[in-house]
């Protein structure tokens, strides 16, 4: 077990105590119920459900970006509403403060927690992959292995297939008899799949996870530490791809703080 502990500290820079029970709180946020937790109870709390079996949980992550896609979007607002959401960067806690009068206990965002929680589950399970380009999606499930080589990871399907029309991909993930299948195809489009696509049998958790295979397969580099703790890793990615992300942030940023203003002034936004 202590080995555990030192991979998921090397990959995330926070500390992982032995599994413990921890019961979920959850605070309003843009209309949004976000879950509640500091980093330890959030690995404590999704390990306890992994372990409930034949019930399914469906995670997901509210950043700055997503939120701006919610509050136009009614069918990726309806899906998340029916998933345990994380949330994610210093715009979901600035909202947070505005709005509760409280900062949120932790980012637990999922390019952090995935890889740690996965070495925070010590038993062996079968983790699913589902998303990405195909080489980085191999690549990600062979770095996933590395650091959890106790799991069983099973790189399942690149992110192009039709996502109205996949009846062979779901057999698949219900052949796979997984514990954990992550989803990595970008907002909403991942959120709304799995909300319509995936079911019980599929797997007990699913995680849809953005652009996380890009991350761990190190197609894209990560924000130094520095910037990270800052929360600019949002500048960091903009200094890599300005032509795709350049509205995400330059137009992004700006109209998120517009929403967050209207929900001070207009909205019911009781903790």
């Amino acid at each position: 077990m202590q080995s555990v502990l030192r991979i998921a500290h090397s990959l995330t820079g926070v500390s992982v105590l032995p599994p413990r029970p921890v019961r979920a709180s959850f605070r309003h946020v843009l209309g949004l119920q976000l879950c509640d937790l500091a980093w330890d109870d959030a690995l404590a709390h999704i390990q306890s459900l992994v372990e409930a079996r034949g019930r399914q949980t469906v995670l997901s992550f509210l950043n700055a970006h997503n939120a701006n896609v919610m509050l136009h979007d009614p069918n990726y607002r309806a899906a998340l509403s029916r998933h345990l959401v994380f949330p994610d960067g210093i715009g979901v806690n600035i909202a947070s403060r505005l709005l509760t009068g409280r900062n949120l206990p932790a980012n637990l965002n999922g390019t952090d927690f995935v890889p740690a929680l996965l070495t925070y589950l010590s038993d062996p399970l079968r983790i699913g992959l589902v998303g990405a380009q195909p080489e980085v999606l191999q690549r990600a499930a062979a770095t996933f292995s590395a650091h959890a080589p106790w799991h069983t990871i099973l790189p399942i399907s690149d992110g192009f297939f039709d996502k109205d029309d996949c009846p062979e991909l779901l057999d698949r993930i219900e052949v796979a008899k997984l514990d954990i299948l992550i989803v990595a195809m970008g907002t909403p489009l991942q959120e709304v799949w799995v909300d319509r696509k995936i079911r019980p049998e599929h797997a007990t958790l699913v995680i849809t996870a953005g652009a996380l295979f890009d991350f761990v397969s190190g197609r894209v580099s990560r924000a130094p530490q520095s910037w990270r703790r800052l929360g600019l890793e949002w500048l960091h990615r903009l200094k890599l791809e300005p032509r795709r992300l350049w509205k995400r942030y330059v137009l992004g940023i700006p109209l998120f703080f517009v929403h967050l203003m209207a929900f001070l002034l207009f909205d019911d936004h009781g903790a």
